[in-house]
C-alpha cells in the first residue's frame, strides 16, 4: 500500500520524551492488575499488565499465531442480547502503548456493549508497542512500565501488529453472527493512532471509528494522505488536560479533519486527563457508533 510505503522509506524517529511519559503514566495502573506470572503465555516478551481484564463478564482469552510460533492474548465480551439468529455489532478495541488488552475490557465500555447488545473484542496487536501497523515507536529496550529490558522488536513489528488485528477479526466474524453494516473501529493514545491508521488503510472494514487521545505524533506530516482515507464517519474525544497528549496536537488533527471535509464530530472534555478521557467519552463513542451503521448519511 502506498501510505505503508511511505512510511517505511522515513526515517525511523525515537520519541523518547513521549514513550517515558506513557510508560509513567501507566505505571501505577500497572499495580492494579498484575502482568503474565511466570509460565503464562507470552511471558519474557514484555506484554506488561492488563493482559487480562478482572471483569467476570469477559473472557480472556488466545489464539495461536501462526506467523511467529505464538499464543498471543485478547480478551472478549459478548453482551447477553447477541444472537446467532441475528446480526450483531462489533467493537474492535485497541489498546494503549504499555499495557495489554484487558485495559480496553472493562468499565463502561462493557456495560454499554451489555446495553446495546454488542460484541466487544480487544487484540493485542502483537506486543505492547505494536502501533498496529502504524509508524511504530522505538522503546530503546525499555520494558513495559519502565521494567527489566524487553526483547528487540522483530523487524516485520509494525505487519504483525496489524495482522493480529484483523486475524482477532476474522475469529470473531467465524465464530459470532456479526454485522458487517455495524462493525466499528475504537482505539486510546497508541490504539487511536492505530485506529486512524487503520481506519484510513482499510476503510471499508469499518461502519465508523472513534480515535481518543490520538497520540498519532509519527504521523504528523502525513495527516492530510492518512486522513482522506478515511471515509467511515469518525468521533475524535480529547481531555484538553491531557498531559501525554497535548490538546494543542489534537485540535491540528480536527483542523485538518475540517479543512478536509470529513464526516467527522471532535468533542474535548474540559478539565480532563489521558486517562479519565477513555471512561468518560465511552457513552457518546456508543451513541456515535449507534447513530452510524455503514450506509447512514
Amino acid at each position: 500500500m502506498r501510505i505503508m510505503k511511505l512510511f517505511r522509506t522515513q526515517t525511523a524517529m525515537v520519541l523518547s520524551g513521549l514513550a517515558a511519559s506513557l510508560i509513567l503514566f501507566y505505571a501505577p495502573l500497572h499495580s492494579q492488575q498484575p502482568a503474565a506470572k511466570k509460565g503464562e503465555k507470552g511471558k519474557g516478551r514484555g506484554f506488561g499488565g492488563f493482559i487480562k481484564s478482572t471483569d467476570p463478564r469477559v473472557q480472556n482469552r488466545t489464539y495461536h499465531f501462526g506467523d511467529t510460533n505464538e499464543d498471543l492474548p485478547y480478551c472478549l465480551f459478548v453482551s447477553s442480547k447477541v444472537s446467532k439468529d441475528k446480526k450483531n455489532p462489533l467493537i474492535v478495541s485497541l489498546h494503549g502503548l504499555g499495557i495489554g488488552p484487558g485495559y480496553m475490557c472493562q468499565g463502561k465500555a462493557i456495560d454499554l456493549a451489555e446495553e446495546g447488545g454488542y460484541i466487544l473484542v480487544a487484540p493485542m496487536g502483537y506486543n505492547v508497542g505494536g502501533w498496529y501497523g502504524s509508524p511504530v515507536m522505538n522503546l530503546s529496550g525499555r520494558g513495559a512500565n519502565g521494567g527489566a529490558p524487553a526483547p528487540a522488536p522483530p523487524a516485520n513489528l509494525a505487519e504483525l501488529s496489524e495482522k493480529d488485528v484483523f486475524n482477532v477479526l476474522a475469529m470473531m466474524r467465524q465464530e459470532f453472527n456479526v454485522d458487517p453494516n455495524r462493525t466499528y473501529l475504537m482505539g486510546h493514545s497508541m490504539g487511536a493512532a492505530g485506529t486512524l491508521f487503520l481506519g484510513s488503510k482499510h476503510s471499508s472494514e469499518w461502519a465508523a471509528i472513534a480515535a481518543v487521545a490520538p497520540a498519532s505524533f509519527l504521523m504528523d506530516n502525513h495527516r492530510t494522505e492518512i486522513l482522506k482515507g478515511i471515509t467511515e464517519p469518525l468521533f475524535v474525544a480529547q481531555g484538553d488536560a491531557d498531559q501525554q497528549v497535548p490538546v494543542t496536537h489534537t485540535r491540528m488533527w480536527a483542523d485538518t479533519m475540517k479543512d478536509l471535509g470529513l464526516n467527522y464530530q471532535y468533542k474535548e472534555y474540559p478539565g480532563v486527563t489521558h486517562g479519565s478521557v477513555i471512561e468518560l467519552s465511552m457513552p457518546d463513542i456508543y451513541a456515535f457508533f449507534q447513530a452510524h451503521p455503514k450506509g447512514a448519511k
